[in-house]
C-alpha cells in the first residue's frame, strides 16, 4: 500500500501551513515512512575520497541500517558495495577503515576483492561443483543502484529511478563547491568523530538549513567568552539566508573591505586566499564582494550539513577559520547518530591546519561549545514533544508569514548568489526543507534497489 495513513496525511497538511505537529519528531509511524519513502530515494553522503587515497584503502559507512564498503580498488577506482556476504548475509568487513587486498566473511570465509567481485569460495569444487554450478563472476557484492561523486564527496542513492546527482543538487551545487571546490584548491578531511544523542534527526538538519534566529540566544555564551566575536552571534539578522536546488543555508555578514581584506579578517593567510578566490563560482565571489556575506551553515536535503566558521584560539585573540561536515543518521524517532569531519585545505601549511583543527574542536565535535549548546536544545525539544498533552499541540513555524500564509518579505531582488536570498530572521528555509520532507513522505515506495555490478565512480557519476 503506497498511500500514507490518514494520521500522517493530517500531519503533512499542517506542516505545509507552517504548523508543526510535535509527533513528527517522535512518532514511530512517521519514522517508518521516512525509512521507506525518504531515505530509500534521496542522495546519501558516504565518504570523501581523501579518506581512501591508496589502492586497497576502504571505509565502512551506513545509510540507516544498510552497511556499505567504500573502497579504492587495485585499478585505483572508487566503488561502493553492500557490506553483506552473498552466501549467508555475513558482515564482510567489520573494521571501520583500513587497507586490504581481500574482504573475508568470518562465517564461511567467502572472500571478495576490493572491486567487490567474489575471489574465493572454500571447497568450491567439492562443495559446490565448481564453476559449473557456482560461477564466481555471478556473485559479486551487491551495489547500490546509483553512486556518484561531487568534487571528492561520495554519494549513493538506493532508488533505481533516482534523478542524477547534478539534477538533484541544482544551483545548490555552487554552494557545495564553496566547501568542496573542484580546484585549484584541494581539500582533505579528518574524522569522523561519531556519537549519538537523544534527538530526532530532522531538528539539526533543518536547523543548519537556515536557523539564524537561535544563534544570539542558544550560543550567547560563545560571545561572552569571546570564542567568537559578539557580532558573529548577535548580528545574525544582518546575514542573508539562501535557498537553491536541493539545499539551503545561511551566511555571516562580513566587515567592510575588499575580498582579500575580508578573508584576512577571518584568519586566512594570503596563499590560502589566492587558492580560495581562484576556486570560487563567480556568483559566490560577487556575493562576498558586493553583498558582504559569506556562506556559513547549510544542509543538502535531507541530512547532510556543512558549516564554515572561525574562532579565537588563544588569549592573544588569534582567529582561525574551519569547515566541518556532518551527517545526521537516524537511529530511531528520538535518537540520532552524528558523524562529523573537519575539512581543511590540502595545500595549507601544517601550522595553519593545526590552528584550523583546534578552532573546529573548540567549537564543534563531541566537546565543542557550539555542539554542546545545540545538542542540549535539540534533545530537550525531542523530549518535550513526547508527552500526552504536548503531543496534541501545534508548534509555530510561521516566522515571516502573514495570517493568510503569504510572505511578509519577498526574496531580495538584487541577491548576487545562486538561488534566492532572504535578509534577516525568517523561517523560509526551514519551511522549504519541511515541504521537501512532506513531499517525499507522499511519494510511492521505490522499486527494490537490487544491482549486482559496482561500476567505478568515475563512470557512475551522472
Amino acid at each position: 500500500m503506497n498511500e500514507v495513513s490518514e494520521h500522517i496525511a493530517r500531519m503533512l497538511a499542517d506542516v505545509r501551513q507552517g504548523w508543526i505537529p510535535p509527533g513528527i519528531y517522535s512518532d514511530q509511524s512517521v519514522f517508518e515512512e521516512e525509512r521507506r519513502r525518504l531515505f530509500s530515494r534521496t542522495w546519501q553522503f558516504l565518504a570523501h575520497d581523501s579518506e581512501i587515497p591508496n589502492k586497497g584503502d576502504y571505509v565502512v559507512r551506513n545509510v540507516l541500517d544498510d552497511s556499505f564498503i567504500v573502497a579504492r580498488g587495485d585499478d585505483g577506482q572508487i566503488r561502493a558495495f553492500l557490506n553483506v556476504c552473498r552466501h549467508r548475509a555475513g558482515q564482510v568487513c567489520r573494521n571501520e577503515s583500513g587497507n586490504t587486498k581481500r574482504f573475508l566473511c568470518p562465517y564461511h570465509a567467502w572472500s571478495y576483492k576490493t572491486d567487490g567481485s567474489l575471489a574465493g569460495v572454500p571447497y568450491h569444487e567439492e562443495a559446490y561443483g565448481g564453476d559449473a554450478q557456482l560461477r564466481k563472476e555471478d556473485y559479486s557484492l551487491y551495489a547500490p543502484p546509483h553512486t556518484a561523486m561531487f568534487n571528492g564527496l561520495i554519494f549513493v542513492n538506493l532508488d533505481p529511478d533516482a534523478a542524477p546527482l547534478p539534477d538533484y543538487l541544482g544551483e545548490y551545487a555552487k554552494y557545495l563547491a564553496f566547501y568542496f571546490p573542484a580546484g585549484p584548491r584541494r581539500v582533505e578531511v579528518r574524522g569522523p568523530q561519531r556519537w549519538r544523542f537523544g534527538a530526532n534527526w530532522k531538528i539539526p538538519a533543518e536547523n543548519f538549513s537556515g536557523d539564524t534566529y537561535h544563534t544570539p540566544h542558544t550560543h550567547a555564551s560563545t560571545g561572552v567568552i569571546k570564542l567568537v566575536s559578539n557580532a558573529a552571534t548577535t548580528n545574525r539578522k544582518a546575514g542573508i539566508n539562501f535557498a537553491a536546488g536541493g539545499g539551503a543555508g545561511s551566511t555571516f555578514r562580513l566587515e567592510a573591505g575588499t575580498l582579500v581584506e575580508r578573508m584576512r579578517s577571518l584568519g586566512y593567510p594570503d596563499d590560502h586566499i589566492e587558492r580560495f578566490t581562484a576556486s570560487l563560482a563567480p556568483e559566490l565571489r560577487t556575493m562576498i564582494e558586493k553583498d558582504g556575506v559569506i556562506p556559513s551553515a547549510s544542509t543538502m536535503f535531507p541530512n547532510f550539513s556543512l558549516l564554515h566558521l572561525w574562532a579565537r584560539i588563544d588569549d592573544d585573540g588569534q582567529i582561525a577559520p574551519f569547515t566541518t561536515i556532518r551527517l545526521w543518521r537516524p537511529i530511531s524517532p528520538t535518537e540520532t547518530e552524528i558523524s562529523a569531519w573537519w575539512v581543511g585545505d590540502s595545500d595549507a601549511s601544517d601550522e595553519f591546519k593545526e590552528k584550523s583543527f583546534k578552532a573546529y574542536v573548540m567549537c564543534f565535535g563531541t566537546s565543542g561549545m557550539f555542539e554542546q549548546d545545540d545538542m542540549d536544545a535539540w534533545s530537550t525539544l525531542t523530549r518535550m514533544t513526547q508527552g500526552y498533552m504536548s503531543g496534541s499541540i501545534h508548534l509555530h513555524a510561521r516566522m515571516g508569514l502573514r495570517g493568510d500564509g503569504s510572505e511578509m518579505r519577498e526574496p531580495l531582488e538584487n541577491f548576487s548568489g545562486p538561488g534566492i536570498g532572504h535578509l534577516g530572521f525568517n523561517e523560509f528555509n526551514q519551511r522549504r526543507w519541511l515541504r521537501f520532507w512532506a513531499e517525499h513522505l507522499e511519494m510511492d515506495v521505490p522499486a527494490p534497489p537490487v544491482r549486482l555490478a559496482s561500476p567505478p565512480l568515475s563512470q557512475a557519476a551522472e
